[in-house]
């Protein structure tokens, strides 16, 4: 039986949220010191957290490929996570389109696609920055991402905004707080973590409004969708061309990564309070069950 979650008034909620935007915002360009040296020795992710970790693979890596690994792994989630926003900015556009701007609920919208924009530009600024390519996702997953906009609805289209955005506030909570990774990379990690902290409420509220007047049949397609785009957002995290930047064969590395006991308990972790969430709501069911195990979200 579906977990009946309290909700507040949207106008309140937005209202509130609108508020917190005016209070903590940040500007990259001016926010982060993009001309500070980086640290040659320091990750660009936690190890432990590396797709090769704990692989026979890693340990014939050399100290230096292994730094340098995390900084293409740091370069393939940032740039994926640009992919996300933008997806994200379309659909939150698209809902705005139909309603009253006068509403808070619609100048919310709106805040959120401001601050959409400018973590993309921070994403890509930070790629650019470290000197890795800004891989995003493989060329199936790119050109399905130009319909998701114009299929996604509803509760399913916020829900797939939180999948992507809350598996990588989890990621990038755990680099934020690492003293080891490069102190750019946290810097731009804490950025993106605090103003997300609003865009999950919005989204949640969304979600749990639009499932409660689903019938059997709008549930279980919303279900579907939102297991669909959830096993694309993990499968694009990581572009197998990163590998070619340690000297690795793409194929046979990105297999042995994606069969690593260590990277699935990651991707397994990464969506635990995600995965809850939608299991309360009503989004977790049999349409979409064999992707979410694929996915690696479900065992």
């Amino acid at each position: 039986m579906t977990k009946v979650l309290q909700v507040n008034d949207r106008e309140k909620t937005a209202s509130r949220l609108l508020k917190s935007s005016a209070k903590n915002s940040y500007d990259p360009e001016v926010d982060i010191d993009w001309d500070a040296p980086l640290a040659q020795d320091q990750p660009y992710i936690p190890f432990h957290r590396s797709t090769l970790y704990g692989t026979r693979i890693w340990d014939r890596l050399t100290e230096q490929q292994r730094v340098e690994l995390t900084k293409h792994e740091f370069a393939s989630i940032a740039s994926n996570g640009l992919w996300f926003e933008v997806l994200l900015m379309q659909m939150l556009l698209k809902d705005f389109y139909n309603r009253d701007p006068r509403s808070n609920h619609a100048q919310y919208a709106l805040t959120e696609v401001a601050d959409e924009c400018r973590h993309s530009t921070m994403f890509a600024k930070a790629c650019d920055r470290i000197g890795a390519p800004a891989y995003g996702p493989v060329r199936i997953l790119h050109a399905g991402g130009r319909v998701l906009p114009a299929i996604l609805k509803g509760p399913s289209a916020y829900a797939s905004i939180l999948v992507a955005e809350e598996i990588l506030d989890r990621v990038q909570r755990d680099q934020m707080y690492d003293e080891r990774v490069q102190p750019l990379v946290r810097m731009v990690n804490r950025i993106h973590v605090m103003e997300e902290a609003r865009h999950v409420t919005f989204a949640r509220e969304e979600v749990t409004r639009g499932m409660r007047e689903c019938n059997a049949a709008q549930r279980a397609y919303h279900q579907f969708m939102t297991a669909l785009v959830g096993f694309c957002i993990v499968k694009a995290l990581i572009n197998p061309r990163i590998y070619k930047s340690v000297g690795l064969r793409p194929r046979d590395a990105y297999a042995a990564a994606m069969t690593n006991p260590n990277w699935l308990e990651t991707v397994r972790w990464s969506g635990e309070k995600i995965m809850a969430f939608l299991d309360e709501v009503g989004l977790i069911g049999k349409p979409g069950m064999a992707l979410w195990r694929k996915a690696g979200l479900i065992r």
